[in-house]
């Protein structure tokens, strides 16, 4: 009775233990009581990468001054991917693989690694001299295929539109429903792809309440990000596809015992 009393103490302290350390490895932005925030007081800005999309709209005080600029798309199918207006869908620019979009009367622009209101200067300034010297045409630029995609211990993976082309890294979590229990928080993967196409893999620490001064803690367009299972998942997961294979094993392993056993008595 006593070796029974001694061994459930045992096992509660170290379930205790245990879980102590889990809830340490779980809490985000631990430590934050030591951070300077100073460096955080920074607006971020996405900036254009080629294969975005972009809506592009000219208003000028003359109506029918502006028309030329506002080319509306033919075909019906991708209207629910543009601006629409009273009269119309406006046609999308697709930046291509040199970082340029091809613009009416204006020409080839090149707009890649701009932000919007960078974008939206340039498109103003090439267009003005074919305006009247009155008119200070207004140019707003919107990116219409900004997404982001969440993979791995997560509740809902899968990829998310961003509306309003700004979201950090723990509101990408939040769309896809945070991190699973056996998700590694000091591990997130992220892969992020620069303007010129090189593809990087970077490791951040979601314990860590330093990452909001990281410069990855506001994603970028058709960022990826990956939440890799710890430990006990991946056991669980080999210790699932084996069940069958175990049973199998040890089916035959008390065959072949009991066999035994009634040859040599």
């Amino acid at each position: 009775m006593k070796k029974t009393n001694l061994f459930f103490t045992v096992f509660v302290l170290v379930a205790l233990l245990t879980s102590c350390g889990n809830v340490k490895n779980i809490a985000y932005l631990q430590n934050s009581e030591s951070i300077d925030y100073e460096r955080t007081h920074v607006l971020y800005d996405a900036r254009i990468m080629p294969k975005d999309e972009l809506t592009i709209t000219v208003n000028t005080t003359d109506p029918e001054v502006s028309l030329p600029f506002n080319l509306l798309m033919q075909n019906a199918y991708q209207q629910g991917r543009s601006l629409t207006t009273g009269g119309g869908t406006l046609m999308p620019y697709l930046v291509d693989n040199e970082g340029c979009i091809n613009f009416p009367i204006a020409g080839r622009l090149h707009v890649a690694g701009l932000t919007k209101r960078e974008c939206e200067r340039v498109i103003q300034e090439k267009i003005k001299p074919f305006l009247a010297d009155q008119e200070n045409p207004i140019v707003t630029v919107r990116m219409s295929s900004y997404s982001i995609s969440v993979l791995g211990e997560v509740a809902r993976p899968g990829s998310y539109m961003v509306s309003r082309e700004e979201i950090n890294i723990f509101e990408a979590l939040a769309q896809a429903g945070d991190l699973t229990i056996y998700g590694v928080r000091d591990r997130v993967k992220l892969i992020r792809k620069d303007p010129s196409g090189k593809k990087e893999i970077h490791t951040l620490n979601l314990n860590d309440a330093d990452i909001v001064n990281s410069p990855y803690y506001y994603l970028q367009q058709n960022d990826v990000l990956y939440v890799e299972p710890n430990k006990v998942k991946a056991q669980n997961s080999s210790v699932g596809s084996m069940t069958t294979l175990w049973f199998s094993a040890t089916s035959i392993l008390i065959s072949l015992t009991s066999l035994l056993y009634n040859i040599l008595k």
